[in-house]
């Protein structure tokens, strides 16, 4: 996926929408220069409860829903999701 270009507000806006109703904040930030990762939380509340959504950050600079892909795991899910 062409993720060039994306900022983080780009990619917020497409997943939260751009309605001032709802308050939009990063609640976590991570960056590790040493495994070259970075990531942020994202949540709104919603009328149907809080929507919470994690950004990755890509070597092209781009910000997606899911890890770059030198971060997939090789045997399970555990190794890469943010804690």
């Amino acid at each position: 996926m062409n993720t060039r270009g994306k900022s983080l507000r780009v990619a917020v806006e497409k997943w939260f929408g751009t309605d001032p109703a709802h308050r939009t904040r990063v609640t976590r930030c991570r960056h590790a220069s040493a495994k070259h990762w970075r990531f942020v939380r994202v949540e709104s509340e919603r009328p149907s409860g809080l929507l919470a959504i994690v950004f990755f950050r890509h070597r092209d600079g781009g910000w997606c829903v899911f890890p770059p892909s030198h971060l997939w795991p090789a045997t399970g899910a555990s190794t890469w999701l943010p804690g």
